[in-house]
């Protein structure tokens, strides 16, 4: 039957028979559709373990019984179907800070700087920020000489031991007791950026390359979401929480706020569960239909063409984010009109919420913290750290490339980045 474990899952353990089974000397094997058992955690009572789970660990498990009863020897397999999911409700965060420059290169700095003082808090709260990008542009009174960085936030409440306080719960009560956290999480993380932006009003850049510079934050703004992850949709799957979001199985995609799974477009395909983006095949391939799972399956365009015979199609251009310094990549492939819903193209998502912001506030009525303290960093290297911390580094600490405007229309873009 379908087992549905929790975005983040502090700890889930999926016994191998569904009713306990008084056998002696039993031996189990547990087996998953991508790995075998060695790579599977396994308690000495058979269950599985699964630990902060991730949309990846979803797809299709077994686990084999074995014992000896009256001198011969017996087996019994059962059959799971795990499934991610997650309940609705997050933040999303404007920060704007005033500064004298608008340097990209010192603003990367700066937002490295910040994510690193903003870690602290995510512990502590059992939460994740996540980076969506970086906005530069002039300020009303003093365009000449002063700048506004905005800076834009998406808080995740699952977090390292979010659901400390869940997880003695029985399973029929335990999707109530996931809602009333991130209900309770919702105010405690407002509460929580505030008193820091207070205590942290000042940040100081300075090194040999750079003068010194002072990011002064004027403004923390919060928007309640509720919306998908990237890789989950509102399938209705789980009969206890019809919102709630269920991962994406291979074939196909959601993009962040989408929430709904489409089909990979025709070219294009996805391997595993919880997809954001498909990937395309390789230039001079295509795939003969929609929702293909494998790269296999991306034959010749030849071939293509005479397996989808006189379907419909347009040629569609789609992007997605590949990573901080290529951005996007963008691919032209075919779309067959019956098959994908207007929301399968829509591959590039332009967040409102700053204009929502501006519209509710106005920039005029900036609103400084009292009380300032300063954290200070003396920045005497470039950003990029030695070779061999490198690849670390930039998984954990990739900046977004710094969007400039000469007025205040505020362009941005999505360039996600993990605390």
């Amino acid at each position: 039957g379908h087992v549905f474990i929790h975005a983040e899952s502090s700890l889930f353990s999926l016994p191998c028979s569904p009713i306990e089974m008084e056998v002696p000397n039993p031996t189990f094997h547990w087996v998953h559709d991508k790995e075998d058992y060695g790579n599977l955690k396994v308690s000495s009572q058979g269950h599985l373990l699964f630990n902060q789970f991730q949309a990846g660990e979803s797809g299709n498990y077994s686990c084999t019984i074995s014992y000896m009863e009256h001198g011969l020897s017996e087996s019994q397999t059962f059959h799971y179907s795990v499934l991610g999911y997650h309940v609705l409700g997050g933040l999303e965060t404007v920060l704007l800070f005033q500064s004298k420059h608008c340097e990209e290169k010192w603003t990367k700095r700066f937002l490295w700087i910040l994510q690193e003082s903003l870690g602290q808090l995510a512990a502590e709260q059992h939460c994740k920020f996540q980076l969506l990008g970086a906005s530069c542009f002039p300020t009303l009174n003093e365009p000449l000489r002063k700048v506004f960085v905005e800076v834009h936030l998406q808080v995740s409440f699952f977090g390292p031991h979010w659901d400390e306080r869940c997880i003695s719960q029985d399973q029929e009560k335990v999707i109530d007791c996931y809602h009333s956290v991130v209900r309770q999480n919702i105010w405690q993380v407002q509460l929580a950026m505030n008193s820091f932006f207070k205590e942290h009003k000042f940040f100081h850049i300075s090194g040999a390359d750079i003068p010194h510079v002072i990011f002064t934050n004027n403004f923390v703004g919060f928007l309640e979401t509720k919306h998908c992850s990237g890789g989950y949709g509102q399938t209705k799957q789980l009969q206890r929480c019809l919102d709630c979001c269920i991962v994406c199985p291979p074939g196909t995609f959601s993009p962040p706020k989408d929430s709904q799974c489409s089909p990979c477009p025709v070219g294009t395909y996805s391997l595993m569960y919880g997809m954001a983006w498909c990937t395309p095949c390789k230039e001079g391939l295509v795939t003969r239909t929609a929702g293909t799972s494998s790269m296999e399956n991306c034959v010749e365009e030849g071939e293509a063409k005479q397996a989808l015979g006189a379907a419909s199609q347009h040629p569609v251009f789609y992007c997605g984010f590949l990573s901080l310094y290529s951005s996007y990549y963008c691919y032209w492939t075919h779309q067959e009109s019956p098959v994908l819903s207007p929301k399968a193209s829509k591959r590039v998502h332009v967040t409102k919420m700053m204009e929502k912001m501006k519209k509710f506030f106005g920039f005029s009525k900036e609103s400084p913290h009292d009380g300032p303290a300063s954290v200070t960093a003396n920045v005497t290297n470039s950003l990029d750290p030695s070779a061999s911390q490198k690849a670390d580094t930039e998984k954990k600490h990739e900046i977004p490339s710094l969007t400039t405007t000469p007025n205040l229309d505020v362009t941005k873009k999505t360039s996600p980045v993990s605390l």
